[in-house]
């Protein structure tokens, strides 16, 4: 009797067991494939750190894979100059700006909000990395909805080589990371963040990436 319990709540916990699997991007971001967006106005970073050049440093990164995507990206010095006569510096500033004002501005068919959650150095004696936070949001100025999001965090480790000499080790990661470029850490990261998003109308893919990766995963039981 005993072996009998045991055996069916092994298979009822079976029958019950939920587990994670990915899922494409079209199920992920069905709005993407409803509106086809086509040109995209990426704003100033939100930032929520304590790096001050944060924003400026990441600017410099997001357009050119966005646009290897298949978007077209509005000029981001133009977007920061009108903005700026707006008295505009913030992507935290036009969240309550209706979105259909970028379209009116700048044509855009959506607008790309990015968030810089982290972008830090830690030390702990003879270990040192870097890390970058980034959470992007692209929402429609036709909609306001959110087409498609993502979030992503790369810890890049600075630790130099071991010497043998603890006092040289720490000295030496502590000059390394100093001297790390963030700009090619804020690529990485974008570079695995935008590998989800469905691509834009010149991509050579467009509208046959249905089935790819979409970095989002959905529970099913079994």
């Amino acid at each position: 009797m005993n072996k009998y319990i045991i055996v069916t709540t092994f298979i009822l916990f079976l029958s019950g067991c939920v587990t994670t699997e990915n899922i494409g991007k079209m199920e992920a971001y069905p709005k993407m494939y409803e509106e086809k967006p086509i040109s995209i106005v990426v704003l100033p970073a939100i930032n929520k750190t304590t790096a001050a050049d944060a924003t400026d440093l990441f600017s410099t990164t997001v357009a050119q894979p966005l646009a290897e995507a298949g978007f077209y990206v509005v000029s981001i010095p133009y977007v920061n100059h009108v903005l700026a006569l707006e008295g505009i510096q913030d992507g935290a500033q036009v969240r309550d700006i209706p979105m259909e004002r970028f379209n009116y501005l700048f044509g855009a068919d959506a607008v790309l909000f990015v968030t810089i959650d982290q972008w830090d150095t830690t030390y702990l004696l003879t270990v040192a990395d870097v890390t970058v936070g980034l959470k992007f949001e692209l929402i429609s100025t036709k909609t306001s909805e959110v087409l498609w999001q993502q979030q992503r965090v790369i810890v890049h480790e600075t630790t130099s080589n071991d010497s043998g000499s603890i006092l040289f080790d720490i000295i030496a990661t502590a000059v390394t990371t100093a001297a790390t470029d963030y700009v090619p850490i804020a690529r990485q990261v974008n570079s695995q963040i935008l590998n989800t998003i469905p691509l834009g109308k010149y991509h050579p893919r467009y509208q046959l990436d249905a089935n790819d990766g979409s970095g989002q995963t959905k529970k099913v039981k079994h």
